[in-house]
């Protein structure tokens, strides 16, 4: 009996030291892997890098752009979803984006003409479509990002709302879905280009997007508008002013405001990216579940690249 005592408890204590040692070796890869991250994006990007925060996974997903689809390399942590624009494969990304997951809402698409597999993915600020090499990948990713958008709220006390999406920012129609202005069907040329409205996404000329307002979900500064949303924001708060054709005017528009802020006309979808560059995602076995084993897109990712490359 004190023989069974004393092998139990020693086989205890290694059980428990092993599992010590296989949770600080996960937390120090973790922590490299993160680094890596970081560095793909040089000093552009923002800390990644906290406590608490694991890396999920990384691929290269579809992402339906202004003009088109453009491939974006994602990254899945626990906390926050993040993509960028691929400069050079596995080595050096650009305009990193950051989307807490509890901003996250997806909603499940069947095949479009201009991409297969895809999904919406919508948040408060930016909405956009995006796609993955085959079906299974697209369900991999929905079913990751929902379930540590899940872990996450789980974790700040707050509520699952899968219907709250009022306030999630437009989709941008493509410019390739319109030849011509949806507001007032001017045809596009070299003079008369195409723009987006911020609030409806309506691919729109420029007499028909002159109008500026404020959209905190979206920037702090004024983004452009089309007439018709103006006309909606108007009626549904506040009348705006009424000129003397009897049309109402936004007070910040281009026409009555001399001096205008800086408006945000920024739009990540129209920087150019490379094309072509498609890899499997690869999916990290976190603590929380038992999804398949993590492995990088390249074996220099186990460690930081070297700066400067």
């Amino acid at each position: 009996m004190d023989t069974e005592l004393v092998y139990t408890g020693t086989t205890a204590r290694i059980f428990h030291h092993n599992q010590a040692m296989e949770e600080l070796m996960f937390s120090d890869q973790n922590r490299l892997r993160i680094q890596s991250v970081e560095s793909t994006f040089h000093h552009t990007g923002k800390t990644l890098l906290i406590p608490g925060r694991i890396l999920v996974g990384e691929g290269c997903l579809l992402k339906l752009c202004r003009r088109g689809p453009k491939p974006k390399v994602f990254f899945l942590f626990s906390d926050i979803l993040v993509y960028g624009s691929i400069m050079l494969p596995g080595r050096w990304n650009n305009n990193q984006q950051i989307i807490p997951l509890e901003e996250v809402y997806q909603e499940d698409l069947e095949d479009g003409m201009a991409m297969a597999n895809q999904w919406l993915i919508r948040t408060p600020r930016k909405s956009f479509y995006v796609a993955a090499a085959s079906a299974e990948e697209k369900l991999a990713w929905m079913g990751r990002i929902e379930k540590y958008r899940a872990l996450h709220l789980q974790s700040k006390g707050l509520l699952i709302d899968r219907t709250a999406v009022e306030n999630f920012a437009a989709t941008w129609i493509p410019d390739m879905a319109s030849a011509i202005c949806m507001r007032c069907s001017e045809h596009f040329n070299v003079t008369n280009r195409r723009h987006h409205c911020r609030r409806c996404g309506f691919i729109v000329c420029r007499t028909c997007s002159k109008y500026r307002a404020l959209l905190p979900n979206i920037s702090s500064r004024p983004v452009r508008v089309c007439r018709h949303c103006i006309i909606n924001m108007q009626d549904g708060q506040e009348q705006g002013q009424k000129t003397e054709k009897g049309k109402y005017w936004k007070k910040n528009s281009l026409e009555d405001s001399p001096s205008q802020p800086k408006f945000d006309t920024s739009s990540e979808g129209e920087l150019e990216e490379q094309d072509g560059y498609q890899v499997p995602t690869k999916w990290f076995k976190s603590q929380q579940e038992n999804f398949s084993p993590y492995s990088y897109l390249k074996p220099e990712h186990i460690m930081p690249p070297v700066s400067g490359l």
